[in-house]
């Protein structure tokens, strides 16, 4: 690496330790412990009034969508006490928090130096309060105005050889509303270069499940889960990521519900739930949740959904029609006869041992399953992050196949989205590789040429950037350098841009590894109010299981000098194409409706949007796999078998396999605390979680200082200072937090067909830390 490049600003998080407490490991998710933290960020942040009574409006009817997970809200009564977790609330405490950014805080603090800062330093300086520029060759952000902001970016844009020289990013924060304006200004100004977040998440669960079921998100709603038999949570950990999921399982318990939990790490969320809101659980007594937890190895699913699938076979051949779903196979689907072939010859002892699971366990699954049709399986990065992601989702779905399990009451799949509107921004068309029929629409309704040619993805996008190829980067949220892979090609990429621009509610690490020139946009978030013309209005959202509903925020914004993503959008486009034109931006950035009575005209399923998205609740999108109907490319009302292959993986002696996960106190890339407290890891995050007979085996003992090496591509990559934690991990596989962890990840390791950065399975060797000078 260059020596300027050394010098920049860090794009890391520093290397030092904290002090580093290491307790047991708790067997149970939430409880009191849950409330109290999250009152305590609540509290800190935004005072005795604001944050608290914000909370009761969060994820209600009349309320604002929570800025957090995707897990759905009720379509019934909601709590009146707390529809939200502890994470939900400490996602409120970081936007609504009264600190705030004036310009007075970038006079006094240069670029640089926010950069020693860790993740969590940064984040919790406050809101940004108005636009700031970063002139080329300074040092400090400085104020910029509205007007001036969007005619520097609109210059920049229009000074490019070809609007392909541009990228435009989108996190899952962004509204239905914002989303759809922002790919059509991006497609009149005459690029597909839409990289966003699901590139890095679900993209292998949307290709796989468009090609086999028709469309690519899940088939089951909320209430499949009070009237299923068997749930399956294969690579997730809801305690932690998607905590009201507790709450939904323990219904399903109640109803008589058996769950077989399927993760590398023993985690809290999936062995038990003291549920803060019954008396039970503010006694301390807890639902057990997994009658069965299977320990599969990283990447050891695949093998372990083949052993179940052999396992079920034999079955079948012993009580012929009673454990396959033949009327449905017959009816619904295709490929049955060459995928079942090969079923037969799986040799169940050797997929076991690929796995990782005893056999005898495996075969308690299979009988778990053996009588059983209504079943759902959920799943989510561990699943979709690794090279073969694609197929292990088909994978998934050859086994609801086999039994049926798809367009029934309490059975179906259940990819669990990650951002609250993540999968709200593909329906609104937020994608680099747009259909056909998608474009054309958006010819009829404004008269446009749109691109038809792809573009650029989120790693396409990073090594567009190294290569020079574009020279302008616009993000619509998110921290995208410490969400991205390999994070040292990252920063070198961006550094090479003449221009990026984030539109952020707060700072974070993405703002201080730049372009050349740089500006910040800052925008309202999820609980501001947002008044235009003297009316308060509302946006809109889309749940991991496809409802739509309305979400108005009730604070006061920190600044007045914020716009709602639209309006920037907006102000944007009107200053880029100015004349040459033909959507009335004008009419767009005023009003709302007027946006959704446009998206009911091109997106299906939107038809009579205003009033449908009002009712309480909103309303649900058409999906017809959730009715058994299925049309693909390729097939026309059935659903084909996939035949996988089985990943290969061989390490060297010295070498084990590394998967990323989040702390208890994060969110994607926000870091609210220093915690983990349900693995018993308290103030620290440089932490590497390993089975203790390979602690012993190599020589290391609890609490050594270790640097940890990726060889990728024969390129090292180092993330130097660690901790070695003793961990309930299978043999071979250790785990780190990221985004510290995402130096490791190789720019050029991607699932097959999807190109997902694979973040849950990584190679690396681990050496006694060295200090660098």
């Amino acid at each position: 690496m260059s020596k300027d490049i050394k010098e920049q600003p860090a794009a890391e998080n520093p290397e030092k330790l904290h002090q580093l407490k290491v307790t047991k490991p708790e067997t149970w998710a939430a409880g009191i412990p849950g409330v109290a933290a999250a009152f305590a960020d609540i509290l800190e942040e935004t005072g005795a009034l604001r944050g608290p009574g914000a909370l009761f409006k969060m994820n209600q009817k009349d309320g604002f969508d929570c800025s957090s997970c995707a897990w759905p809200d009720p379509d019934d009564d909601r709590s009146p006490i707390a529809e939200y977790c502890e994470n939900g609330a400490k996602a409120l405490a970081e936007e609504a928090t009264t600190k705030k950014l004036t310009s007075q805080f970038f006079v006094e603090n240069a670029v640089a130096d926010l950069a020693k800062l860790d993740d969590m330093e940064i984040g919790k300086k406050g809101r940004i309060a108005q636009p700031v520029y970063l002139p080329k060759g300074a040092t400090h952000y400085q104020p910029i105005s509205w007007p001036d902001a969007f005619k520097k970016i609109a210059d920049y844009l229009n000074s490019l050889a070809s609007p392909n020289e541009a990228a435009f990013y989108t996190s899952g924060r962004t509204s239905n509303e914002a989303s759809f304006i922002y790919q059509l200004f991006i497609r009149e100004y005459g690029t597909n270069n839409l990289p966003d977040c699901s590139n890095m998440c679900h993209e292998s669960t949307s290709v796989a499940l468009a090609e086999v079921i028709g469309i690519g998100k899940g088939t089951v709603t909320l209430n499949d889960f009070y009237d299923t038999d068997v749930i399956i949570i294969m690579g997730q950990n809801p305690g932690t990521n998607h905590p009201r999921m507790l709450t939904a399982l323990e219904k399903a318990k109640k109803k008589g519900a058996k769950i077989i939990a399927v993760n590398p790490l023993h985690e809290a969320g999936l062995m038990a739930f003291k549920n803060p809101q019954t008396a039970k659980g503010i006694m301390g007594i807890s639902t057990q949740l997994a009658d069965l937890y299977l320990q599969v190895q990283i990447n050891g699913d695949m093998a372990l959904l083949k052993a179940i699938e052999k396992l079920l076979y034999d079955f079948e051949q012993q009580e012929p029609g009673q454990v396959f779903d033949r009327e449905f196979i017959e009816k619904s689907t295709t490929g049955y006869e060459e995928f079942i072939a090969g079923v037969k010859n799986f040799d169940v002892t050797a997929l076991c041992a690929a796995a990782g699971v005893p056999v005898d366990k495996v075969v308690e699954a299979a009988e778990m399953l053996r009588h059983k049709s209504r079943i759902i399986i959920c799943w989510a990065m561990g699943i979709t992050q690794q090279k073969n992601g694609v197929d292990t989702v088909k994978e998934i779905v050859n086994l609801t196949l086999l039994k049926g399990s798809i367009g029934k009451a309490g059975a179906g799949l259940c990819p669990v989205r990650g951002h609250s509107n993540v999968q709200g921004n593909r329906t609104m068309m937020i994608f680099d590789k747009p259909k056909k029929k998608q474009l054309d629409k958006l010819k009829e309704v404004f008269g446009f040429e749109p691109p038809r040619e792809p573009g650029l993805d989120v790693v396409e996008s990073i090594k567009a950037m190294q290569e020079g190829k574009l020279k302008m980067f616009f993000a619509m949220g998110g921290n995208f350098l410490s969400a991205t892979p390999d994070t040292t090609f990252t920063a070198e990429a961006m550094r090479k841009l003449k221009l990026s621009v984030h539109v952020s509610t707060k700072l974070n690490r993405s703002h201080l590894v730049h372009g050349e020139e740089a500006i910040i946009l800052p925008t309202l978030a999820r609980s501001d109010k947002d008044v235009i013309n003297g009316q308060d209005q509302f946006i809109s959202c889309e749940n991991s299981m496809g409802v739509v509903q309305m979400s108005k925020g009730i604070l006061e914004p920190v600044s007045e000098d914020l716009l709602n993503e639209t309006q920037i959008v907006c102000e944007l486009a009107k200053a880029t194409l100015g004349s040459r034109s033909v959507v009335d931006w004008d009419k767009y950035a005023d009003s709302y409706d007027a946006v959704r009575d446009v998206i009911g005209k091109v997106i299906p399923g939107f038809e009579n949007y205003n009033q449908r998205v009002r009712l309480p609740g909103g309303f649900y999108l058409p999906n017809a796999p959730r009715e058994g109907k299925f049309e693909t490319e390729q097939f026309k009302d059935k659903a084909p078998f996939t035949i996988t292959e089985l990943p290969s993986q061989t390490m060297a002696d010295d070498e084990y396999m590394m998967t990323t996960i989040r702390s208890h106190d994060q969110f994607n890339t926000t870091i609210y605390g220093m915690d983990d407290r349900y693995r018993g890891i308290h103030n620290e995050r440089r932490v590497i979680f390993m089975n203790p007979k390979d602690i012993a085996k190599a020589g290391f003992v609890q609490g050594d200082k270790v640097d940890l090496f990726n060889y990728y591509d024969n390129i090292e990559r180092v993330a130097r200072l660690f901790v070695i934690v003793p961990y309930d991990i299978p043999e071979r596989n250790t785990a780190t937090y990221y985004p510290e962890g995402n130096v490791l990840i190789p720019i050029n390791s991607v699932a097959l067909r999807s190109n997902t950065p694979t973040s849950k399975l990584v190679f690396i060797k681990i050496r006694k830390h060295e200090v660098v000078f």
